[in-house]
C-alpha cells in the first residue's frame, strides 16, 4: 500500500547492500507492497530468495513509538525464536551505519508460503476455524515470556501497565498535536485510563505482539492439506497486558464473544483466561488504544486521497464507539 513513510531503493542501492552483506549480486528483485510503514523487497540471488526490509528515511516524520522500531524488531525475532516454537525468519544481516542509505535495514530469510489473508476461505483449516485457534495458541506461547517493565523498548519502560499505557497514549496525543491535529478521543481515553488506574496497575507483564493480523502470518500448505504457520513483522511488540493480543483475534467481536480464541488460548495457556469485568476493562482500554493508533497514524502515512486514510477513519470510529460504550457503563 502507498505510504509516505516508505523508502524506495533502486537496483544499484540494493546491489550495494547485498554486496556489503557478502551475499552476492542480485539476479532479480521486486517490491513487496502489502506493508504500510517500511519498504520491503523480495530479492533473488542464484536459487536463494531473501527479504530486504528498510526503515523510513532518516528525518521522515513517524509516530513516537515507531522511532528505532527496526532495531527492536530484530530483538523480538530473537526472543520469539529462543522462547517458543513459532517459526520466524532468520536474520542474515543488519546495518544501522547509514553508509549506503540514510536508513537502517536488515536482510532476512524469505519464508515459504503465502500470507494468511490470501488463503482461500474454503480450505481445510478454515472449515475448522484453524487459523483463529492456531493464532490464539501461538499468542499463548509468547505470553509465557515475562518481564518486569512495561511498554515499548524503543521508548521509556514503566513500572506497571497503567503508567506504560498512559505514556503510550500521551505520546500519540502529542504526535497528533505535532501535525496540528486535536485528539479529543485520545484525551477521553486518558480519562478512562485514570479512572481504571487500580485495575490496570494489576495487569501482568509479558510479550505482546499487538499486530496479529492475517497479513503478518505466513502459511505453508502441507501434504495433508492443512497449513504450517509462521510470523513476520513483530515490530509493534511491547511488554504489557496479554489481553491486548485479543484485539486482533476475531476482530470486530465483543471480547466475551471471542469463543474460539478464548477456548483455544485456554487449552495451552499457563493461566487460563477468565472473562471478568476487570479483564473486560483491560481489554476495551487496549482496544481503544489501537483505535487511537489508527486515528493518529493516518496523518503520518497517508493523504486524504489514499484508501488508508478513509479505512483508518472508519475503523477507528467503530472501535472507539464499542470500547467507550463499555468503559462508560462500568460501575466497579
Amino acid at each position: 500500500m502507498k505510504s509516505k513513510t516508505k523508502y524506495f531503493l533502486n537496483k544499484e542501492q540494493i546491489n550495494k547492500i547485498f554486496d556489503k552483506a557478502n551475499l552476492g549480486q542480485l539476479d532479480s528483485y521486486y517490491n513487496l507492497g502489502a506493508g504500510e510503514f517500511n519498504s520491503v523487497y523480495s530479492v533473488r540471488i542464484g536459487a536463494v530468495d531473501y527479504v530486504l526490509k528498510i526503515a523510513p528515511r532518516d528525518g521522515q516524520s513517524v509516530l513516537t513509538y515507531e522511532k528505532d522500531m527496526l532495531d527492536v524488531e530484530i530483538k523480538w525475532y530473537k526472543r520469539i525464536s529462543e522462547n517458543t516454537d513459532i517459526k520466524v525468519p532468520r536474520i542474515y544481516f543488519s546495518d544501522f551505519s547509514r553508509e549506503i542509505i540514510d536508513a537502517p535495514y536488515f536482510i532476512m530469510e524469505k519464508l515459504n508460503g503465502v500470507q494468511l489473508n490470501k488463503i482461500e476461505s474454503n480450505s481445510m483449516d478454515y472449515k475448522n476455524d484453524g487459523p483463529i485457534a492456531k493464532l490464539a495458541q501461538m499468542a499463548a506461547q509468547i505470553h509465557k515470556v515475562k518481564n518486569d517493565k512495561y511498554g515499548y523498548e524503543q521508548n521509556s519502560l514503566q513500572d506497571n501497565w497503567y503508567l506504560a499505557l498512559r505514556t503510550m497514549t500521551e505520546n500519540l496525543i502529542n504526535d497528533a498535536k505535532s501535525k496540528g491535529r486535536k485528539c479529543r478521543r485520545g484525551k477521553r481515553l486518558l480519562g478512562f485510563i485514570d479512572k481504571f488506574k487500580s485495575i490496570l496497575e494489576d495487569a501482568p507483564c509479558c510479550m505482546v505482539n499487538f499486530d496479529l493480523w492475517a497479513p503478518n502470518v505466513i502459511c505453508e500448505k502441507t501434504l495433508g492439506g492443512s497449513y504450517n504457520y509462521a510470523w513476520i513483522d513483530p515490530e509493534r511488540t511491547f511488554w504489557g497486558d496479554y489481553v491486548a493480543d485479543f484485539v486482533a483475534l476475531e476482530f470486530g467481536k465483543n471480547f466475551e464473544d471471542k469463543k474460539i480464541s478464548i477456548e483455544s488460548y485456554n487449552a495451552v495457556a499457563d493461566t487460563p483466561l477468565v472473562v471478568t469485568e476487570q479483564l473486560k476493562v483491560r481489554y476495551y482500554v487496549a482496544e481503544a488504544y489501537i483505535a487511537l493508533i489508527q486515528e493518529v497514524e493516518k496523518y503520518y502515512r497517508y493523504t486524504i486521497f489514499n484508501f488508508g486514510w478513509y479505512r483508518n477513519v472508519v475503523s477507528a470510529k467503530l472501535i472507539f464507539k464499542r470500547a467507550f460504550m463499555f468503559l462508560q457503563s462500568v460501575q466497579l
